[in-house]
């Protein structure tokens, strides 16, 4: 087996997992995504550590749009220090996600710290959007900002966790995390416990999302250990781009009528490449001339 080979073995569908401890002291959330963040970091074409936040990010992002009732769209937005590189996960209601890396010309890597900010943007049912922000610390990362998160902007008691793991070609080999939120009336006891644990046993979730395949069910056990858990609700995740030839279309009839006129008049198809997924959808100028009629 070469060196970029990966075991059929972890082949296995990305999921979440959402539990609560039978006492209603906390909500547990556990997921494996592998498969979206190997897709999501080979189609940007991403390497080093701006790969291994990205994976993070999308992890995050994920865990994130599921701690959300009803299920929302969310998009997690990280800007380095100095404006050098924006990454982005995007993920849907029906458990679709896809990601961006934007370097700015000249920089290699993404950098944390200094003045590097996280962003969560939700759109709501009346398609209003919530937003937060939170410093990324350059310690703890993208991990601690995920929880600075959820703290200050959500104003939920949270501990998380997500982990992305490659091989030695730079291919996702494992991905992961999970989300621990403290229910209102927990008992004391049982909050200190798993606070103890979760401080001690679960800051490094390596040894857990390097199981090949990484099964989150096993994570979810491992968390609530002694701590009686129901397991609610499993949902399929998946790499997904929703763009289509449709969507360009509506994109493209938003634009000013001189502005598709003079796309008619140069006679060429127009060419649009998928930042998210690379994706090639062309536009004919009879195609034009019938957002022209629709005017």
């Amino acid at each position: 087996m070469g060196p970029d080979s990966i075991p059929m073995a972890s082949f296995a569908p990305d999921l979440v997992i959402r539990a609560l401890t039978d006492d209603g002291s906390f909500r547990v959330l556990t997921a494996r995504t592998t498969e979206l963040c190997r897709e999501a970091v080979k189609k940007q074409s991403t390497s080093g550590e701006t790969a291994q936040h990205f994976g993070d990010l999308l992890t995050g992002t994920v865990l994130v749009r599921e701690t959300m009732a009803p299920p929302l769209r969310v998009q997690g937005v990280v800007r380095g220090a100095r404006g050098g590189c924006t990454l982005i996960g995007d993920s849907f209601p029906d458990g679709g996600t896809r990601g961006l890396v934007n370097l700015k010309s000249g920089e290699s890597e993404i950098v944390l710290g200094g003045d590097a900010i996280m962003q969560f943007m939700r759109t709501l049912p009346n398609s209003s959007i919530h937003r937060g922000v939170v410093r990324v610390p350059e310690r703890g990362g993208i991990t601690a900002a995920l929880m600075g998160y959820m703290q200050e902007s959500e104003q939920i008691v949270t501990v998380m966790g997500v982990q992305t793991l490659f091989n030695d070609a730079g291919t996702v080999r494992s991905a992961g995390g999970y989300v621990v939120q403290l229910l209102p009336g927990a008992d004391h006891d049982t909050v200190a416990v798993m606070t103890e644990r979760l401080a001690a046993d679960f800051s490094d979730l390596t040894r857990f999302v390097d199981a090949q395949p990484f099964d989150p069910d096993a994570l979810l056990e491992e968390i609530c250990y002694r701590v009686p858990f129901s397991r609610v609700e499993t949902r399929d995740v998946r790499f997904h781009c929703p763009r289509s030839q449709a969507s360009v279309m509506a994109s493209l009839a938003t634009l000013p009528i001189d502005d598709i006129q003079s796309f008619i008049n140069d006679g060429e198809v127009l060419d649009i490449a998928c930042d998210y997924c690379g994706a090639d959808y062309q536009v004919a100028p009879d195609q034009l001339r019938g957002l022209l009629s629709q005017s």
